[in-house]
């Protein structure tokens, strides 16, 4: 099947990317992007909003209105209702992540496995959600996976904590099934990943029959990954079961070249950003050419990958609003990227994280430091937005 009208893809048109966007958001957009700049000031404020809310000292309000309203729905799936009404306007879609991570306590993963199952619920009454997020660290214990990964015996107390926690996994999984919502499991640390890995295999091998509903996270800056995923493809298409893969390039750079180095091992991390680029394309080319096989999640700010997955799968024939495919941004950013891929006719969504400040601040401390960093994109962002700004007049 050919696509029926010649692809036109100007990331460029800010008029489509921020349509979604009022005056006043934009500018509020602007003010934020501009102070996130300055990395001193991102990495000062980070600690002390930390340290502030350890002490509960009362800051939420101003932590409500700035970034958390940048990259957050809202505390509650209700308050995240006129973003996902908004973007729908525009043909993008949801994926909702209920933003808690790195959990302790029994009461807190059964808290985090209540609350995925009402994203599931709301998921199936809403056709514009159709995804829903899951670290696996909120459903059990980061050590236990560490063990695991190690070779180590769990104990009969940590093998009991274990099973329950894949009982939670297994029961969001089974309910996503039923109600015809897919399941995104996150990518973790290297050295957590190899048994988080075995857990979302096993998902997809029982729920992953007939349509994709369970998809685990390939991050490409790690230089095993590409092989990984097509050695995951090749077990697919072995034992009759749809792989589905969220392909980012990956969230934890600092933090696994520090360890590495200060434990003496090999860094698991590509050497250089170039590499990464290479493996993630690479594997964008390599899910075209096993769509058949493959349910793939384009997970990524980069122009250039998503130009070329977009531009491979047309060249293919494959239709745009395809299955298979989804490209996906997170929530205040690149909205040049999604609402231009919407509007094209691709499937194109957006990652909304919700929950309480407090819980979801793990989450904004990355975004903003991400962003300040040299690798981040703060600048194109604010390019952008400066761009609209200039055309609108305003």
């Amino acid at each position: 099947m050919s696509n029926s009208t010649k692809l036109v893809l100007d990331f460029d048109n800010t008029e489509n990317a921020f349509s979604v966007l009022s005056n006043s958001e934009l500018k509020q957009s602007a003010w934020l992007f501009g102070m996130m700049k300055n990395a001193t000031l991102v990495n000062l404020g980070s600690r002390a909003t930390m340290l502030a809310l350890k002490f509960r000292l009362p800051i939420t309000w101003a932590i409500k209105r700035t970034i958390y309203e940048q990259f957050c729905g809202g505390s509650t799936l209700k308050e995240c209702v006129p973003d996902i009404d908004k973007m729908a306007k525009y043909g993008v879609t949801t994926m909702l992540d209920y933003g808690t991570e790195g959990k302790q306590t029994e009461s807190d993963f059964n808290k985090t496995m209540r609350f995925t199952n009402d994203s599931i619920l709301f998921a199936e009454q809403n056709e514009t959600v159709q995804v829903v997020v899951v670290k696996l660290t909120g459903l059990m214990e980061f050590r236990l996976l560490e063990k695991l990964q190690n070779g180590e015996r769990l104990n009969p107390r940590e093998q009991k904590f274990y099973e329950t926690g894949l009982k939670r996994i297994d029961s969001i999984c089974r309910l996503a099934s039923e109600k015809g919502v897919q399941i995104y499991i996150d990518a973790e640390e290297s050295w957590i990943q190899d048994p988080v890995d075995n857990i979302a295999l096993d998902m997809m091998r029982q729920y992953n029959k007939e349509k994709a509903i369970v998809f685990n996270t390939y991050q490409m800056y790690r230089h095993d990954r590409l092989a990984f995923l097509k050695k995951c493809v090749s077990m697919a298409k072995a034992e009759q079961f749809i792989m589905a893969a969220k392909v980012v390039r990956g969230a934890y750079i600092d933090k696994e070249r520090a360890r590495a180095k200060n434990k003496g091992y090999p860094s698991p991390i590509q050497p250089n950003k170039a590499t990464t680029d290479k493996d993630y394309n690479e594997a964008m080319l390599f899910c075209v050419e096993n769509y058949e096989f493959i349910s793939v999640c384009a997970a990524t700010h980069n122009a250039e990958s998503s130009l070329l997955l977009a531009n491979k799968m047309e060249e293919e024939g494959i239709p745009r609003n395809h299955p298979h495919f989804t490209f996906c941004q997170l929530y205040g950013m690149s909205d040049n990227l999604t609402f231009n891929l919407s509007k094209a006719g691709f499937t194109a969504s957006k990652y909304l994280v919700y929950g309480p400040v407090k819980d979801v601040l793990p989450y904004l401390v990355r975004r903003a430091q991400e962003n300040s960093s040299v690798t981040g994109e703060v600048g194109r962002e604010l390019g952008m937005i400066k761009k609209e700004i200039k055309r609108r007049g305003i």
